[in-house]
């Protein structure tokens, strides 16, 4: 048997694995692990400025594309607790990653050394497993393991530590005879999948809400098929954005307290069936439960068996991979079309459109300080059906999922449950790794661009371009609007005047400035014919230079962007609708008046 070290036992799992890069950020305790990935190649490294910035970029590299798994690398100590958010991002959206973390020796374990912390003991509630390795002939094992529980039933990230002691001694593998484990997943019946069918026949206005998980199983064709052959229409949640292109006339529009249309809503509520497909009822999706669910069947399919019934009851569980359950379910629709037993659901699916084409709002504003609004609708026009989004939280994200258009799975890349600000900018830098020459559009507040931008100087030294809008109101946008219920205004103005840029007056960090001293290039718009040239002139500078570009809007100080606090009927609109159709000029259907 070949004798290596453990660390380079671990390097040639991964590639093994299917792993081709790498984010992290080299210490004392992981150097051996480094030292390692030098002497094996084949895995390309991407340095980090934050271990958590790493952890995000993992994310962003998984979430591009099916089948990737996203590695993140720190040292011992603060390395893995600064990855922990990382962590809890991922499996809250169930996304596979995999973080390997230096440790002190084994010995010393107990014994306060320098940076020695119970990482596996911290990491194990925001994991599929954490484990200390201890013992260094347990290495191929233990990452063996780690892949098959990343792959199998609902995805998720795994910690793996590895005590510097464990890294460096030899033992003994055959990369030659190493397999993966079979990956497992639950697959519905067809006895399962027919009675779920018998539901949606015997219903007259039946929805199909498709989750995260459709595209998790890379099974979005499927999905669109089996609309087609029934006339379902299709909600998609926030996760579940782009299983099936927005234009297309089965898809209703998108349902929730937030990230919302207003004809998704009103879609939703003549229905009389809900069959959701790798979806978890998110309560910014449902809202008020008594009204999500009132007069409503529900049949729920989840690859994970106790998420069925975890925020309600349904009518009937399922508990299989999307995929397989599709597969199916398509199976026997085409067999009841070929007998002539479907029901014609044009009318009802030709109603949702109506309302697509009449319950829109208003984006076209012309005013200085810029409406955020604005901002989406120039996007709209400037950045393609190809165009990846990658966002996470805040007024931004809200509005942009409001008023943008996507149009192909994994093409818009939200870190949904978790929402922690700064994910935008190291997660963008993931997704353009894993996909260099596509057309990658990060959307941030200026809180959450604050967060983390520093990981834009690994853009700049990695020659990882994108375009990144920032829409600056100098403001918490999002906990001002929600502290209305609470009659404050309290700790979320973030206006300064910079003495080093008294031109723009209280609207304090010069990100311009802040952008192109980390090597990257930004421009600044404040007026609203600007922001299309803006867009078009950042797509050529990313292409030119292979760096981020940041086209900042700045924005009037207060927006409050539509959404409600409690039930889907009862949504604010703070802002005007639109009335005509020049005030919605890059809607997927052009507006028709009631």
């Amino acid at each position: 048997m070949p004798r290596m070290t453990a660390a380079r036992a671990a390097v040639e799992i991964l590639k093994l694995e299917g792993v081709t890069n790498a984010f992290g950020v080299p210490g004392a305790a992981i150097n051996p692990f480094y030292a390692a990935l030098k002497a094996g190649g084949g895995i390309d490294h991407t340095l980090a400025r934050h271990v958590e910035g790493a952890s995000h970029m993992a994310e962003g590299y998984t979430r591009s594309r099916a089948g990737n798994i996203g590695v993140c690398i720190g040292t011992s100590g603060p390395a893995g607790t600064d990855m922990i958010t990382g962590l809890y991002s991922a499996i809250a959206d169930s996304v596979p990653i995999l973080c390997i973390t230096g440790q002190a020796p084994v010995a010393k374990l107990h014994k306060e050394d320098f940076q020695a912390v119970d990482i596996a003991s911290i990491a194990k509630p925001v994991t599929k497993a954490a484990t200390t390795v201890l013992e260094a002939a347990q290495v191929p094992g233990v990452f063996q393991q780690a892949f098959h529980l990343m792959r199998s039933g609902r995805p998720g990230p795994v910690l793996i530590d590895l005590p510097i002691d464990v890294q460096l001694t030899e033992i003994e593998f055959d990369p030659e005879t190493y397999q993966p484990l079979p990956v497992y997943k639950p697959a519905a019946s067809r006895a399962q999948i027919e009675k779920a069918i018998g539901l949606l026949l015997a219903s007259e206005r039946p929805v199909i809400v498709a989750g995260g998980g459709i595209i998790n199983a890379d099974a979005c064709e499927l999905l669109v098929e089996f609309a087609e052959l029934t006339g379902t229409p299709v909600i998609p949640t926030l996760m579940g954005w782009g299983v099936i292109a927005d234009d297309h006339e089965l898809n209703a529009g998108m349902v929730g307290l937030q990230t919302s249309h207003r004809y998704g809503n009103a879609n939703f509520l003549e229905s009389d069936l809900v069959l959701g497909i790798g979806n978890r009822w998110a309560n910014r999706h449902t809202g008020d439960l008594a009204v999500y669910t009132k007069g409503r069947t529900f049949v729920h399919v989840d690859i994970e068996p106790t998420q069925l019934g975890k925020i309600f009851a349904p009518d009937l569980g399922i508990a299989s991979d999307a995929k397989a359950a599709l597969q199916l379910f398509v199976e026997v629709t085409k067999e009841l079309k070929a007998a002539g037993r479907l029901p014609d659901r044009s009318a009802w699916a030709a109603s949702t459109q109506e309302r697509k084409a009449r319950l829109q709002r208003r984006t076209h504003f012309d005013d200085v300080p810029l409406k955020p609004q604005r901002v989406y609708e120039e996007m709209n026009r400037a950045f393609g059906p190809e165009t990846r989004y990658v966002t996470t939280i805040g007024l931004s994200q809200i509005a942009g999922a409001q008023m943008l258009h996507v149009y192909r799975p994994r093409h818009w890349i939200n870190c949904g449950q978790a929402g922690p600000l700064g994910w935008t900018i190291p997660a963008a830098l993931g997704v353009a790794t894993a996909d260099p020459e596509g057309q990658v559009v990060a959307l941030s507040g200026d809180y959450d661009f604050q967060f983390m931008l520093e990981e834009l100087a690994v853009g700049a030294q990695h020659n990882i371009p994108y375009v990144h809008v920032l829409v600056n109101n100098s403001y918490l946008g999002l906990i001002r609007q929600a502290q209305r219920n609470l009659d404050i205004n309290f700790q979320v103005n973030l206006e300064f005047e910079n003495i080093n840029s008294p031109e723009l007056g209280v609207y304090g960090v010069d990100h311009v400035k802040v952008v192109e001293g980390l090597g990257c290039k930004a421009i600044r718009v404040t007026e609203p014919d600007r922001l299309l040239p803006a867009f078009e002139e950042a797509k050529k500078l990313a292409a030119e230079f292979r760096v981020p570009v940041v086209v900042e809007a700045i924005l009037e100080r207060v927006t409050n962007i539509s959404m409600g606090a409690a039930g889907i009927d009862a949504i604010n609109e703070w802002e005007d609708i639109a009335t005509e159709p020049g005030h919605a000029p890059t809607s997927i259907r052009p507006f028709v008046a009631s």
